[in-house]
């Protein structure tokens, strides 16, 4: 598997496999965000989910591929540490804000941001029809983000102040993944690079949720949340890993982009599944930032 992905790497048939990847995280990510979201605590649901990684993750890592060598441990530092400042930036939104309020502002930044990172250290280039799709795509799932504030029963201050974390995981996002995109080119086994990435990366909000649990700021779950967390961790192992081998044997930036439908995912599942509204304005966003992810991919 692993000299099948090397050799196909800046091929079309790399390209098609990161268009199918992407489109299959697209859609575990909105379920994951969810997820997150859901009745639980943010703090407690990511924490859960982060131990279920580590479940699942610790016998991969240590026995079903090769340990990391020389300075692919350094590149696997560098993502748990932006990985960490993402997970604490979306805890922090999703505290204060309803779940399709930060993620449509989270995603909407991420693609355009990532699209020039993607220029800047992978010399990819767009055309203007390219162009044109990342504005409809980033401008629809922006514009899905401003349906919403008015009904929000925090208050417009601590609405803002989630809005605000909500920015800056945006930023984190093309971060990461333009990271992610480097360090997994790097490393001799793209398999080795997201085992042990998902293993590290996983350690830290357990252990921020003991320390909150010790100062009772939060409450602790049942067995539901064991389940959600295990539940979880496989979605994430979808998302993450699948946009990771992506960006790997395709163009980071498209991937970045087609990935970012996963929005018009999670307004459907916020409406079928949390309870929020979705009317006939966010139906036509939707089918603009589809219509932006086409053009991505198709024009020139």
């Amino acid at each position: 598997m692993t000299d099948w992905i090397i050799a196909i790497a800046g091929t079309p048939e790399g390209a098609r496999l990161a268009t199918a990847l992407a489109l299959v995280s697209a859609f575990a990510h909105a379920l994951f965000g969810a997820l997150q979201k859901g009745r639980h605590d943010p703090w407690l649901s990511r924490a859960a989910i982060d131990a279920g990684l580590v479940a699942l993750m610790l016998p991969a890592a240590l026995f079903l591929v090769p340990w990391p060598q020389g300075p692919e441990w350094l590149f696997l530092a560098g993502a748990v540490a932006i990985h960490f400042a993402y997970k604490l930036a979306m805890a922090q939104a999703y505290t204060r804000a309803a779940y399709t309020v930060v993620y449509p502002v989270v995603r909407g930044i991420g693609p355009l941001v990532t699209v020039g990172f993607a220029m800047v250290v992978f010399g990819e280039r767009y055309g203007p029809g390219q162009w044109l799709g990342v504005a409809l795509l980033s401008g629809g799932i922006l514009a899905l983000a401003a349906l919403n504030p008015t009904g929000d029963r925090l208050g417009r201050p601590i609405l803002l102040h989630g809005l605000a974390w909500a920015v800056l995981g945006g930023l984190l996002v093309a971060g990461y993944t333009t990271y992610d995109a480097w360090a997994i080119r790097a490393s001799a086994d793209p398999f080795t690079f997201l085992a042990w990435f998902f293993l590290l990366s996983s350690l830290d909000f357990p252990l921020l949720l003991a320390r909150r649990l010790m100062a009772a700021c939060v409450a602790p779950g049942g067995g539901g949340l064991a389940v959600r967390g295990i539940v979880g961790a496989c979605l994430a192992l979808v998302s993450f890993g699948g946009v990771m081998l992506a960006t790997r044997v395709g163009p980071v930036g498209q991937t970045a982009v087609l990935r970012e439908t996963s929005t018009v995912f999670a307004a459907l599942i916020g409406w079928g599944l949390l309870g929020e509204r979705v009317g006939w304005r966010r139906a036509g966003l939707m089918a603009v930032i589809a219509s932006g992810a086409v053009l991505v991919q198709v024009a020139v």
